[in-house]
């Protein structure tokens, strides 16, 4: 079997590698595939009483954030978060960076407002929890009553199960989730919202990059020199040919790991090949982001373990395509899995302004609600 990886900008093609994988992969049973990914998160777990919220995560203002970690509840599976104070920057890339394509183009001034960043990438000892309802099998299992957060989490749709193992045999535990769709993560997000009662979602393309570069202006979080590049990053010439645990290299000067390559990450926004440059009367964009409008291409961010030093900058971009759908012999194709993007995967922001609820409509913040036709 194989698998046609493809991750490059519309604007910018390259030819696609060839990634041959185990036929016995493609033959499992979906339920055999449930089995397992059930065992494996109900390894270890015990029942623990609802914990109290970390002080980190109870700011109200700037100065009062800090880091935190979260047990994802009715689990013994957890989390990170890390505070990104709110600021001005310069979006995109100069002429005269290395590597640099014209989708990086115009740099314009951005003030972002302040979010707390996962410190790693999703894992799949977290996303199986949602994607295999694995917290409602948990509690049956364990005579557990459902508590009101419980309830409301329990309303957000999970996805159809994969027709095959998506980690293709690269890893699970503490190994970033990959093959969802924007929908998906989104959809990840709205029911991590509903579990823990903070508000959580996609990062938008200018957070992302405000968050990469952490206050830098280099090519990349640590400086210019691509020579560096394997003290912070899983890439093309270090990651034997596939993603890696998270949080093995050097974080960002802010404390985030694998923002330079691993896997490629999702943001919110419409993959647009020139940035749109309204700025207010006094040069700042505020927030900005193009509210997605079609499928394809959406933005992820950060390169991936099958790209190069240039590919990884801060600035680099990539649009989402359909033949990442490839080899999904669903009919009609899965709306929740890009079955030949084994190097995207997601991390997850909270604002510490909760948006309203006409921004999140308007912007598209959260996923829309999906029925499951199978």
């Amino acid at each position: 079997m194989i698998v046609l990886n493809t991750l490059r900008s519309p604007a910018e093609p390259r030819q696609p590698r060839l990634k041959l994988l185990p036929p016995h992969i493609f033959c499992m049973h979906k339920p055999a595939l449930i089995v397992l990914a059930i065992a494996t998160a109900l390894n270890g777990l015990t029942a623990f009483a609802e914990e109290p919220k970390p002080a980190g995560a109870n700011a109200k203002t700037e100065k009062d954030m800090k880091p935190y970690k979260v047990t994802i509840p009715g689990t013994d599976v957890s989390y990170e978060m890390v505070p990104i104070p709110g600021g001005n920057y310069t979006m995109g890339s100069p002429n005269a960076e290395e590597g640099r394509l014209d989708d990086e183009s115009p740099q314009r001034k951005i003030k972002i407002e302040p979010f707390w960043m996962g410190k790693h990438e999703v894992t799949w000892d977290e996303y199986d929890i949602w994607s295999f309802s694995l917290d409602q099998k948990i509690r049956k299992l364990r005579n557990l009553e459902a508590t009101e957060a419980d309830k409301r989490a329990d309303a957000v749709t999970r996805p159809t199960p994969p027709y095959t193992d998506m980690t293709f045999g690269f890893g699970h535990d503490g190994y970033p989730a990959i093959c969802m769709t924007q929908l998906a993560a989104k959809t990840y997000c709205k029911w991590l919202s509903k579990k823990t009662g903070h508000y959580y979602r996609l990062p938008t393309e200018a957070e992302w990059e405000y968050a990469c570069r952490a206050g830098t202006t280099t090519a990349f979080s640590f400086g210019d020199d691509p020579a560096k590049i394997g003290e912070y990053a899983w890439y093309a010439d270090n990651s034997d040919d596939q993603y890696q645990k998270v949080g093995k290299k050097k974080p960002n000067p802010w404390g985030l790991y694998d923002m330079h390559g691993n896997v490629a990450e999702w943001v919110l926004d419409q993959y647009l090949e020139t940035y749109p440059n309204k700025a207010a009367a006094n040069g700042l964009l505020v927030n900005p982001i193009a509210v997605a409008t079609e499928l394809y291409p959406r933005v992820v961010r950060g390169g991936s373990w099958e790209d190069e030093p240039p590919e990884c900058r801060s600035a680099a971009r990539r649009g989402s395509d359909e033949e990442w759908k490839f080899q999904d012999p669903q009919i009609p194709q899965s709306v929740w899995y890009h079955t030949d993007a084994l190097m995207v995967g997601f991390r997850i922001v909270r604002p510490l302004r909760v948006p309203s609820e006409k921004e999140r409509k308007e912007l598209k913040l959260d996923a829309k609600k999906v029925i499951n036709k199978r």
